[in-house]
């Protein structure tokens, strides 16, 4: 199986695992982790900037990577999963959580 069609699988079943659980819109939680660089977060914030995100990072005890979260109001199922591409297209060496 590609990484492409792993992906998509991926997607497929967080879109039905949110239809399922919770009532739309909603308040949604992302995570991302990123090399610690102020160019990194920054381009991770700018991707949610506007929307009413709550956003906070916090450093590894090594200070090499940063977790950064956004809690956000989304529409829908679709709208979460468009963001999380958006991050991991516009990012380069971001990991979704």
């Amino acid at each position: 199986m590609s990484k492409k069609q792993n992906q998509e699988e991926f997607y497929a079943n967080l879109k039905e695992q949110l239809a399922e659980t919770s009532n739309w819109p909603s308040e949604y939680l992302y995570k991302f982790i990123v090399k610690t660089s102020p160019e990194k977060i920054i381009e991770v914030e700018s991707i949610f900037d506007n929307a009413g995100a709550v956003i906070t990072t916090k450093e590894s005890s090594n200070a090499k990577y940063t977790s950064i979260s956004v809690n956000i109001v989304m529409e829908n199922p679709d709208a979460v999963i468009a963001k999380y591409l958006e991050v991991t297209q516009k990012v380069e060496d971001v990991i979704s959580l």
